[in-house]
């Protein structure tokens, strides 16, 4: 630094146009400095622009991280909202075939299909004539080929393999539309596109039930599974007139209390 106060005293002296001179040594040493501290302003420039670039990346990284990890509490919580949408299909799934077992030991008649229609199962809960899984609807008794297919796509609905079923259902219906277990396999194939979250086609089996067998002991359950399928489906006010139908309709049963208690989780509109 102390040899370069004289050139700069020159350099003062020179805007006064005093006039100065430098001697060789002193000019060539100035000069070194100079470029020595363009070198190191280079380097420090060089090196401020690396942490920018670096603190930018950091925050867009982080920025990332925050999005992800939104992303993540999301499907946290559908998922969460997913396994107890199933678990309680399942559980109704459940009841519902523990009471349909029930009321097919209660109806008796070894091997077939035999027996009387038996009371509606209302609510979930179908009552079963003998012999069988759903029972016959009517007075007539069931082939036992008829009993077979039928049983096959009923295990595969219970084992929860809810494809197989739809097809074993559909292919009952179209060879056998005449069954006194035809209205059985309508209602089950509602069931089986439910608990499968096709709402549509549910919708569309449950209304084949009604319309078919209006007064037949599967319709308080179908028209309370349309409401409960109106309801997953976000039709609000289908479902709440579908519920109400229900309760005015089957006062006292076990459908009109499920389809009570839906109506209460109805979103006000």
């Amino acid at each position: 630094m102390r040899s370069l106060i004289p050139a700069l005293a020159c350099a003062a002296f020179g805007a006064l146009g005093t006039g100065c001179a430098t001697t060789p040594e002193e000019d060539t040493v100035l000069q070194a400095k100079l470029a020595d501290l363009d070198a190191r302003l280079a380097r420090l420039e060089r090196a401020t622009q690396s942490q920018v670039e670096l603190a930018q990346h950091q925050e867009a990284e982080q920025a990332e991280v925050r999005e992800l990890r939104g992303q993540l509490d999301q499907i946290e919580h559908d998922n969460a909202a997913l396994r107890k949408q199933q678990h309680d299909l399942y559980a109704d799934l459940d009841a519902r075939v523990k009471a349909l077992s029930a009321g097919g030991a209660a109806g008796g008649g070894a091997g077939g299909a035999a027996g009387s229609a038996g009371t509606a199962g209302t609510g979930g809960a179908p009552a079963g004539a003998a012999g069988g899984p759903g029972g016959a609807p009517g007075d007539s008794e069931a082939s036992s080929t008829e009993q077979a297919v039928y049983n096959q796509s009923f295990d595969a609905l219970k084992a929860g393999s809810y494809s197989i079923a739809i097809t074993g259902f559909k292919d009952f219906l179209k060879n056998y539309p005449q069954s006194p277990l035809a209205e059985n396999a309508q209602y089950w194939l509602g069931e089986a596109y439910y608990v499968n979250h096709d709402y549509d086609s549910a919708a569309d089996a449950f209304r084949v039930v009604l319309k078919k067998w209006p007064d037949a002991r599967k319709a308080p359950d179908a028209l309370l599974k349309l409401g409960y399928t109106q309801f997953e489906q976000k039709q609000y006010a289908a479902a709440r007139t579908t519920l109400s139908g229900v309760t005015q309709r089957y006062p006292g049963t076990d459908a009109a209390k499920l389809a009570a208690d839906k109506l209460r989780r109805i979103p006000a509109q």
